[in-house]
Order: structure tokens, then C-alpha cells, then sequence
């Protein structure tokens, strides 16, 4: 009785392994079986079923499985960037860049370039196949527009001509870039020269002994980082 449950069992085993492991070739070849063999072969059978349904699965090489590779013309995306906004004549002019860009021109080519020669990966470069990447202009294009809009990283694609993983990759070594670059000069705290120069600015334009900028908070008008710390309801102060 038992020989007719294990004959399957072992016949179920040669047709899932194609190259058997020596110990249970040993099974296989074994006349004189114990009364456990019938559940050690099974524990094999679903190891080895197990370990074949392993081997047909697709592996990783090189792309993404399952991405869908898009055509997005980054070269054109670069091109009818650079005419809108950067060229001699630019299709828009320095109204609209400093609208859109929320900074005028020469700062942005200032970080841009300062950037670029800072971390490699803003550099365009050619790939395996020899096809032009994304210039640093689309991406810091791209991460001005994130920044300034609060917009979703793939919102430029159509526009910019860049994903939305690489603008998000582009946005962290941006700021990287920006910290290591400008921190030191930009970060750090205001000196006698900062102070001088922002309480002139401030009675410049109304509000003497004021070192920073008017907000609203919860209602309020607030002067930030000042000397003289005003709060009060919106009323009063109007």
C-alpha cells in the first residue's frame, strides 16, 4: 500500500527537477523507505515546486520591469525652453521670467551655473545609446517650478520634458548643491555690514528699524527677524 502512494510521489518529483539534488536522488533510489519518507518527499516536492516557480520568474537586467519607456523628445523640450526664456530674443520676456521663475534672469543662470559646476549630475551627458539627457537647464527648471508652485513633481513633464522620478532626484541634490555652495555665505547669521544694509533697505520702504520682511500669521501682521517685534490684530495696525 505504501509503494503505490510514494511510486506517485517519486514520479512527481523526476518531473519537477530537471537536475536533482543528490539527497533526494538518494530518496528516489531508496527501496527500503521509513515510515516518515512519505512526508519528507512531499516537504521536497513542494520545495522544489516552489524553487522552479522561482527560476521562470523574469529577472532584473538593466531596466525596469514592466516601465514604460517614453519618447519625450528631451532635446526639443531643452530647445523650446532655451527660445522662450533664454535666448537674445526670447520669446518672453524679463517681465514674464520674473513672474514665472519668481527671480530675475541673471540669478537664475548664477545658480544654475553654480550648481552645475558643483555636482556632476546637472551636467547633460550622452547615454549608452548616444542620445543627449536632460540639460541642467530643464532641470533646475523643473525644481524653480516645484519650489515656486508647490506643484506635483511630474506637473512640467508635458512642458520641460522630464519624469517625475527625476525631477524629485534633481529637487534632492538641488538642495544639496544650494547648501554646499551658498550655506556659508547665505545661511549664516547677519553681521554688523547684513544689519546696516537691511535697516536701510527697511526705512527705504517704511518700516525704519526693521531688519526682515511683513507677513500674516493667524491674522496678524508680523516683522520678521526685526528689531522692533510688532504684533497686533490687522485692524490696529491698518
Amino acid at each position: 500500500m505504501r509503494s503505490s502512494i510514494l511510486l506517485p510521489i517519486k514520479l512527481l518529483i523526476q518531473k519537477e527537477m530537471s537536475r536533482p539534488s543528490q539527497l533526494i536522488q538518494m530518496l528516489l533510489d531508496d527501496e527500503s523507505s521509513s515510515d516518515d519518507d512519505e512526508e519528507f518527499i512531499l516537504s521536497a516536492v513542494e520545495i522544489v515546486h516552489g524553487q522552479d516557480m522561482t527560476d521562470h520568474v523574469p529577472k532584473r537586467g538593466g531596466s525596469v520591469y514592466g516601465h514604460q519607456v517614453i519618447d519625450r523628445d528631451r532635446l526639443g523640450g531643452h530647445c523650446r525652453l532655451y527660445n522662450d526664456y533664454f535666448s537674445e530674443e526670447s520669446t518672453y520676456g524679463p517681465a514674464y521670467f520674473r513672474r514665472r521663475f519668481r527671480m530675475r534672469h541673471h540669478l537664475f543662470l548664477r545658480i544654475m551655473n553654480a550648481v552645475e559646476a558643483h555636482d556632476n549630475y546637472f551636467v547633460e551627458k550622452r547615454n549608452a545609446a548616444g542620445i543627449l539627457g536632460l540639460s541642467s537647464m530643464q532641470k533646475i527648471t523643473a525644481v524653480f517650478r516645484m519650489l515656486s508652485y508647490g506643484i506635483a513633481a511630474d506637473a512640467v513633464d508635458e512642458y520641460v520634458r522630464i519624469g517625475g522620478s527625476t525631477t524629485i532626484e534633481s529637487l534632492k541634490r538641488f538642495v544639496v548643491a544650494m547648501n554646499e555652495v551658498f550655506g556659508e555665505e547665505y545661511l549664516r547669521s547677519p553681521n554688523e555690514t547684513d544689519i546696516a544694509r537691511l535697516l536701510t533697505v527697511g526705512e527705504a520702504r517704511g518700516f525704519p528699524g526693521m531688519l526682515g520682511s511683513v507677513c500674516t500669521e493667524n491674522g496678524r501682521i508680523v516683522l520678521l527677524h526685526g528689531k522692533i517685534n510688532i504684533q497686533g490684530s490687522l485692524g490696529s495696525l491698518l
